[in-house]
């Protein structure tokens, strides 16, 4: 039973896996191998809007492949890389960018990580001392408390000889 599952999802794996390498099309490819590698640096920096889990060129998507053009295109007429992403960010917004940038805007966003790590030590710490100066166990009934005395107070020699 469990050859047959493996083979399947291996079959499955192999099948798919190179399914966003066939997301840019040849026509797409820029004749130049060094702008074609910028535009694909550029394009795995891009999040697709439809899918949102993938960058544009792993998407088959009809406005990923648009936003692929459009990269090349501005590439082509000479334009920095970062030119280039603040373009796109300027029509699309912060939101296109699969790493965002830091800014007043999202502090929060790379801040709460960090914040998050440390009201968790915070709160580890108080809660760590709160707990080590509480006593353990409970108190002696007097009947206990009497027979601990009595054993205590007998001398050694009376204990089996053990000392």
């Amino acid at each position: 039973m469990r050859r047959p599952l493996f083979s399947l999802i291996v079959a499955l794996f192999v099948l798919f896996a190179p399914v966003s390498a066939f997301a840019v099309n040849p026509d797409e490819v820029l004749a130049d191998p060094a702008l074609e590698a910028r535009a694909r640096t550029l394009s795995a920096e891009l999040r697709c809007m439809v899918c949102q889990n993938q960058s544009i060129d792993d998407s088959n998507a009809e406005l990923a492949k648009d936003l692929r053009l459009l990269v090349r295109e501005r590439i082509r007429n000479g334009d920095s890389d970062e030119a280039v992403l603040n373009y796109i960010v300027s029509r699309y917004g912060e939101f296109v960018l699969l790493k965002p940038r830091f800014s007043v805007r999202t502090v929060l966003l790379w801040g709460a990580p960090v914040l998050l790590i440390l009201a968790g030590g915070v709160s580890l710490l108080v809660f760590a001392r709160k707990r080590a100066g509480r006593p353990t166990g409970s108190k002696l009934t007097p009947e206990e408390q009497a027979k601990l005395s009595e054993l205590l107070e007998k001398e050694p020699s009376a204990r089996g000889g053990r000392d």
